[in-house]
């Protein structure tokens, strides 16, 4: 605990000296998080350079070894998906993505018509949970998750390429509701993991990412910190389960990483993501 608390210490006085202290302790706590957040990205961006910890390709699906309690998750699909169905047809009283997070995240990704239905962010909306009991029981199975939800995106969707906000995690997507199980190519994920593609800053460079095609039942990972951007591109709704799982590391940092997520936990515009993700009766 005390290596914890000093993890912390020291990140919080680089921050200090690097954007001055006057400038940083009169920040708002959105933009300390954020500057927390762009730090620490920094650090496990060198580690993985320096090969401290494994750089994934664009898609990673042979995870068995190291996220075995995913399989029995996946062994629980035809459940999962009953109890989407049902959630479905509640669908209008699901908070957007845009409204849930939006003011997290930029490039006007969540322009598209797209919902969430939250099930955890840190902490576990337990009313939403009390609507999916047997997926929600699968999730609490698995160790290290940080964020899950169900991404539901409306027919003929697109979401523009952008880069996710925490190298700390790796990104699971169960395909949950993909219409015609994808026989036509219409929902897909792309992702460039090329390095010097991402250090160039350049979305349009997501056209030389590999796409990978959501298959009922079946799953993959990737670092969402890679640019990236998805489509649906059929006339139906496509529903992913989407988990953000704590990114093995070394044990030093695994700590940091650990120290930072919690320490986010106290921001109230966080804790307010659960508050408005709850579906209303």
């Amino acid at each position: 605990m005390t290596l914890l608390f000093v993890s912390v210490a020291v990140l919080l006085l680089i921050l200090a000296v690097f954007f001055g202290f006057q400038r940083y302790f009169q920040a708002s706590g959105k933009d300390k998080l954020f500057a927390i957040r762009d730090a620490a990205n920094g650090i496990f961006t060198r580690a993985e350079d320096d090969g401290r910890f494994k750089r994934l390709p664009a898609f990673f699906t042979d995870y068995q070894r190291d996220y075995p309690e995913l399989d029995s998750l996946e062994r629980d699909y035809p459940a999962i998906r009953e109890e989407v169905l049902r959630i479905l047809d509640i669908k209008d009283r699901i908070t957007d993505t845009e409204a849930l997070v939006g003011g997290y995240t930029a490039g006007g990704i969540h322009a598209a018509k797209w919902k969430s239905f939250l099930l955890k962010s840190g902490g576990y909306v337990e009313e939403n949970c009390a609507l999916m009991p047997r997926t929600a029981a699968a999730i609490r199975r698995i160790p290290g998750v940080q964020t899950a939800f169900f991404s539901i995106l409306d027919p003929e969707q697109y979401i523009k390429p952008h880069w996710g906000y925490w190298k700390g995690f790796l990104r699971y997507h169960l395909g949950v509701v993909v219409p015609n199980d994808n026989a036509n190519g219409e929902c897909w994920l792309r992702v460039n993991a090329d390095p010097d593609d991402n250090a160039h800053q350049d979305r349009a460079r997501v056209e030389q990412g590999e796409k990978y095609y959501w298959k009922n039942g079946k799953g993959v990972i990737f670092d969402d910190t890679f640019l990236h951007d998805a489509a649906n591109g059929s006339k139906e709704i496509r529903v992913v389960l989407w988990l953000d799982l704590r990114r093995r590391m070394p044990w030093h940092l695994s700590l940091l990483n650990r120290a930072l997520l919690a320490l986010a936990q106290l921001d109230p515009t966080i804790r307010n993501i659960r508050k408005n993700a709850v579906v209303r009766s």
